[in-house]
């Protein structure tokens, strides 16, 4: 009966979450689309010089104590009030950090703009703080459906007033906008209507336990976040922001494919992994079908995002983004392997294995970020996307690795049980490409060709060969269908 409950909570999380993800996705989508036709390059390039300074300040002020709350089985409303406080604090004290050294990193990119752009756009950190516990206490207890509809209802709101803004000429500050309505919105909603408020009490038995797990959350989140926004740095400086404003758009559009669905499924998955801590065949069985059900959906779309890239970003945000495709294309060949990462590290958390994660997350992150600076040291740009390939795909193995290891879930077998739906994908790619090649029609006319050549080719193959990937997506999917069928007869 336990085991009933906890899989209709894990498959009712996933279509919420699903929902909200996806519904942010066209929110998203439609605001990109829009923004990019009002702004110019380098409003988004001034905005994605700061990500690494507020994504290491936002890690830094969880401390991985979200992490800790949500793998701990039964946390206390002391751990709750501890890690609220603390969280309030950090990000007090870090705000005040990137204030007063705004300035430097004005001066460090050379553009004086950048410092009142970081000290407005620094607030977030603190409302951050504020919902951070709220937010978690909601995943810890299901309760996906109410975070779906709150985080919905505020991207439409937030597209709305963000565009008006662009419209009106506010360039630059229309983003900064839309960046603290998007965190603000939630955190009012969810102090609103969430019945918990926190204790006037700091328990340090219940920080030194929380810690204890969350510190290596911590540096395992500073490191990955430091290593995988570097490029930042190096484009910010020694590239003029219109080209930060390129890769942004790049990196921002592959991301609402590669790690959209990846983090729908983590964020339903570790407190289901969490759950099953103590029972590792069953783990072994959700990873199995949780990847092949990525596998699948993610999969095809990049190769398709490769293959369409061009008139996709024609008429999508117009001929000025142009130079941003070729760099669109190689983040879609990294996406592959960021689709299946957050499958094995949840797993890894989930078991308490957080000093391991962090251990080997350094490694591997150290290693990486050597690939990207030696190949933009020997290619320029592009040979940094190829090393940020080729980090996304060690990152993936290496986290195979540990769950070959701590899990037995063999890292061979892990590959094997994709290979059949890489292998579909590819073939669906390069027969599409070919008959796009000779087609002799027009770029939008060609593009509809390839979706429909290769749509056709990989669901055919799919079905024939009964891929394991189509069984757990159907298998997720298919109750709901009945469901609204049945509605729908009534």
């Amino acid at each position: 009966m336990a085991d009933t409950n906890l899989k209709q909570k894990a498959v009712s999380g996933v279509v919420w979450t699903s929902i909200q993800r996806f519904s942010r996705i066209f929110v998203s989508f439609v605001s990109s689309i829009v923004l990019a036709r009002l702004l110019e390059p380098e409003d988004y390039g001034c905005i994605g010089l700061l990500a690494i300074f507020m994504l290491l300040a936002d890690a830094f002020i969880d401390g991985g104590f979200g992490s800790a709350l949500i793998q701990k089985k039964r946390p206390t409303q002391e751990d709750y009030s501890t890690v609220f406080f603390w969280n309030l604090g950090v990000s007090i004290v870090i705000y005040l950090i990137l204030f007063f050294c705004a300035p430097v990193i004005a001066r460090f990119y050379k553009m004086p703009l950048l410092s009142d752009v970081l000290r407005v756009q620094g607030v977030v950190l603190i409302i951050n703080a504020l919902q951070t516990v709220q937010a978690n206490q909601l995943n810890k207890q299901f309760r996906f459906k109410k975070i779906a509809i709150t985080l919905t209802g505020t991207s439409v709101l937030t597209l709305g007033i963000t565009i008006w803004l662009a419209y009106k000429g506010w360039g630059v500050w229309a983003l900064v906008a839309q960046n603290i309505l998007l965190v603000a919105i939630p955190t009012l909603v969810y102090w609103a209507t969430n019945k918990w408020f926190p204790k006037l009490v700091f328990s340090i038995r219940s920080f030194k336990e929380l810690f204890g797990f969350g510190v290596y959350m911590l540096l395992t989140s500073l490191v990955s976040t430091a290593v995988n926004n570097i490029q930042g740095l190096f484009i910010g400086r020694l590239y003029n922001p219109a080209m930060m404003g390129y890769y942004s758009k790049a990196h921002s559009t592959e991301r609402l494919a590669s790690n959209t669905l990846s983090q729908v499924v983590s964020q339903v998955t570790y407190p289901v992994y969490s759950e099953l801590q103590d029972d590792k065949v069953r783990i072994i069985l959700a990873i199995k079908k949780i990847t092949a059900a990525i596998a699948f959906l993610v999969f095809p779309l990049m190769f398709l995002l490769v293959l369409l890239a061009r008139p996709l970003f024609i008429l999508l945000y117009s001929e000025k983004w142009v130079e941003s495709i070729p760099y669109f294309q190689m983040l879609c060949l990294a996406g592959l392997a960021i689709c299946l990462q957050a499958a094995n590290s949840q797993t890894i958390a989930a078991i308490g294995k957080s000093k391991e994660m962090f251990k080997w997350g350094l490694v591997k992150q150290l290693v990486g970020v050597v690939f990207v600076i030696a190949g933009l040291w020997l290619f320029g740009i592009k040979g940094m996307l190829a090393g940020m390939v080729m980090k996304s795909w060690l990152i993936y193995f290496v986290n195979a690795s540990l769950v070959s290891v701590y899990i037995g879930y063999n890292i061979w077998t892990q590959l094997r049980d994709l290979l059949p739906i890489l292998v579909t994908a590819l073939v669906s790619f390069a027969l599409a490409y070919l008959a796009g090649r000779f087609c002799g029609l027009g770029m939008y006319l060609k593009g509809g060709v390839e979706l429909a050549v290769f749509l056709v080719l990989y669901v055919g193959i799919a079905y024939v060969f009964k891929l394991a990937g189509m069984r757990d997506v159907g298998g997720i999917v298919r109750p709901y269908m009945q469901k609204f069928f049945v509605r729908g007869k009534k």
